[in-house]
């Protein structure tokens, strides 16, 4: 009556043992994960009915499963406080692609109050096809994380980066406020109000914090969305503002402070104990009010700025020191206007501070062009450019060639390392510094440098000269020798001197020579172009060379007789008397007459007579070969001679001596009076 069947082989039956073990373990598997697992893991079918959640989930939900278990996605997940668009789960069921780490908004109910984010990543479910492929989707499965913590420190991280980026890059009081608002407004805040104290927006130092008094605070900066029932009332700038704004009183840090039921956040701009200003942050009403996790980002935020604001008041402070030491006034044209026709540029201040020129004029017309930068930019940099500048103006009137002014320079800016660094050689001052002497009666310029610097010449034909002088070592660091030298440059021939680039760099020299180029232009047209090609921090110096008229300068040869003095003396009264000059003749005589004799007496030949008429001076030089110094010297009473010295210093309003190579020039400068009628 019955078949036999024959029993089942021994590899099919281990294979239905071993599916019947896997289907256990799946369904394990997935009761596990749906009772214990604390991630949100829901299914939906094909019609979009929740039909299984993750137990945990419900639990810290506070939800009931029969409260949303069979009902339609929408309308379950509004259960959990989360809007869903269904039309969005259809489109990954039917093939579309899978949503993944989808932030969404919610609010749960067991935490109605408080927004809170999820990330969600919906996938479809498929069965199995034949020959393994996948079926048809069946439904979704969808992942659900809490991630509002998450979120909120992602987004307080970049409220704090973006102040860093953005807030005190400028150094000033009033932009580093404004900051403060574009910075907040609208992410953090829907408006802002920053007050300062009135001490911090006149630039003074601020004030430590005394309890239980009210400072005096000024709106620096304000800002909201423009909607005025969404802002509030809002001060304008500069209004003064007491507490009230920001509670009774003024808190020491970040709080939650209640001003006619409208909750704000406020803080105080404070730096170690000293107040600066304070900062009142609100949002409109139908905004989530702040809570005590906002605290922490506000203080972040106003921490910073109170140290964008403290650096921008000292910024400030040695900016307007460094403004009024070196806003020096160029020295009155009229005193070198013989020998040199001058242009200066300098913007004081900044990354340019320590920088300096200067126009020296010297005896017999010469005219000494300095430009120098003390290294290091800052306030210290700036007293070392004083001092160095007041040793190079009394070093030039000794009549030292440049290479030699720039060696006893040398020894005074290593005295200045000494005082300042008390003998420990960290972060000496150093300086570079170029001097170019002009003598406006040869033509001749002499020049040395120290450290690097522009110093360049372009003649009348348009050739540019960029060799003028090598490098040297800077002042206060190697030191002497320095490079020195000399050239006979035609009349016009345009100089251009510029303290060396904090960044090494410089302009292509074409286009130097192109904005010194002087056919039908002046020295300060010539300085405007070329500022326009530097840097704005150089100190930029432009002269163009003057010879002295021939019927300005009187010359002769003296015989080493004393018989010459006589003759050479009234070929000079008489020139005096042809130049029609303010001066008395017989006190000109006199001088000549001193130093003629003491030429041909202590001196050696050759001897030459030199009188130079100048725009408010007359210059008696005489030269003679012999390296050896006169002195002053006061003679005795029964003394025959030892007075022409002493006469020269009576009669002269100035003296000196200057040396060469091959000998010396002992001068002599009467100021010019009214012209003889």
């Amino acid at each position: 009556m019955f078949e036999d069947v024959p029993p089942p082989s021994a590899a099919e039956g281990t294979g239905a043992v071993r599916g019947v073990a896997e289907a256990l373990l799946d369904g394990a598997v997935l009761d596990a994960v749906f009772r214990q697992a604390e991630v949100g893991l829901h299914v939906l079918d094909r019609d979009l009915r929740l039909v299984r959640v993750t137990g945990a989930v419900l639990a810290a939900r506070g939800v009931a499963a029969e409260d949303v278990v069979g009902r339609p996605a929408a309308e379950a997940y509004r259960v959990f406080g989360i809007e869903v668009k269904e039309s969005v789960l259809r489109e990954v069921m039917d093939g579309g692609t899978p949503l993944r780490e989808v932030l969404v908004p919610g609010r749960p109910p067991g935490d109605p109050g408080r927004p809170h984010v999820y990330s969600v990543s919906v996938y479809p479910l498929r069965a199995p096809g034949p020959g393994g492929r996948e079926g048809p989707s069946i439904g979704l499965v969808a992942t659900v994380m809490d991630v509002t913590e998450r979120v909120r420190t992602r987004q307080r991280l970049g409220l704090l980066y973006e102040a860093r980026e953005r807030i005190g890059r400028t150094l000033d009081v009033e932009r580093t406020a404004r900051e403060l608002v574009e910075v907040t407004v609208p992410g953090f805040a829907g408006s802002v109000v920053v007050a300062l104290t009135d001490a911090v927006l006149r630039g003074k130092p601020p004030e430590l914090r005394r309890k239980g008094e009210a400072p005096l605070l000024r709106c620096a900066a304000v800002g909201g969305s423009g909607d005025g029932r969404a802002d509030g009332p809002l001060p304008e700038p500069g209004e003064v503002l007491l507490p009230g704004l920001f509670g009774a009183r003024l808190p020491e840090g970040p709080e939650l402070v209640s001003v006619d039921g409208d909750v704000r956040l406020v803080a105080p701009l404070a730096v170690r104990g000293q107040l600066l200003g304070a900062v009142a942050f609100r949002r409109p009403p139908w905004a989530d009010p702040y809570t005590e996790d906002d605290l922490a980002p506000a203080d972040g935020v106003t921490a910073h700025t109170a140290t964008c604001l403290e650096n921008a008041l000292r910024f400030t402070r040695e900016h307007v020191v460094m403004t009024a030491l070196q806003s020096w006034p160029l020295r009155p044209e009229g005193e070198s206007r013989h020998a040199v026709e001058v242009a200066q540029r300098h913007r004081p201040g900044g990354t340019g501070a320590g920088s300096w020129f200067d126009v020296i004029p010297l005896s017999g017309a010469r005219v000494a062009l300095v430009v120098g930068q003390v290294e290091r930019p800052g306030l210290s940099s700036v007293a070392t450019m004083g001092r160095l500048r007041t040793a190079v103006y009394s070093l030039a009137t000794l009549d030292l060639a440049p290479h030699e002014l720039l060696a006893r320079l040398h020894g005074v800016t290593q005295r200045l390392a000494r005082e300042q660094t008390g003998g420990h050689g960290v972060d000496e001052p150093s300086a570079s510094c170029t001097i170019a002497l002009h003598d406006p009666v040869t033509g001749r310029l002499d020049l040395a440098r120290a450290g690097t610097s522009l110093c360049v010449a372009v003649r009348p034909d348009g050739s540019l000269d960029a060799d003028l002088v090598e490098e040297g070592p800077l002042l206060g660091g190697d030191g002497p020798p320095f490079a020195c030298s000399s050239h006979v440059l035609p009349e016009g021939t345009v100089l251009g001197l510029a303290s060396s680039p904090r960044d090494g760099g410089g302009p292509p020299l074409a286009r130097v020579a192109a904005a010194l180029a002087s056919p039908g232009r002046g020295p300060h047209a010539m300085a405007d172009d070329l500022a326009g090609i530097l840097a704005p921090e150089r100190v930029l110096l432009v002269a163009r060379t003057l010879r002295l008229p021939a019927g300005d300068v009187a010359e002769w040869e003296v015989p080493g007789e004393l018989s010459a003095v006589g003759p050479v003396r009234h070929a000079a009264e008489e020139r005096v008397r042809e130049w029609g000059l303010g001066v008395d003749p017989l006190t000109v005589e006199l001088i000549v007459s001193e130093l003629v004799t003491n030429a041909v007496r202590h001196g050696a030949p050759p001897v030459a007579l030199r009188l130079l008429r100048g725009e408010s001076t007359l210059t008696v030089e005489v030269r003679d070969g012999a390296p050896t110094a006169p002195h002053l010297r006061h003679a005795r009473a029964g003394d025959e001679g030892g007075r022409g010295l002493h006469i020269c210093a009576t009669l002269a309003d100035a003296w000196g001596v200057r040396y060469e190579t091959d000998g010396k020039t002992v001068w002599a400068e009467v100021a010019l009076g009214d012209p003889a009628e």
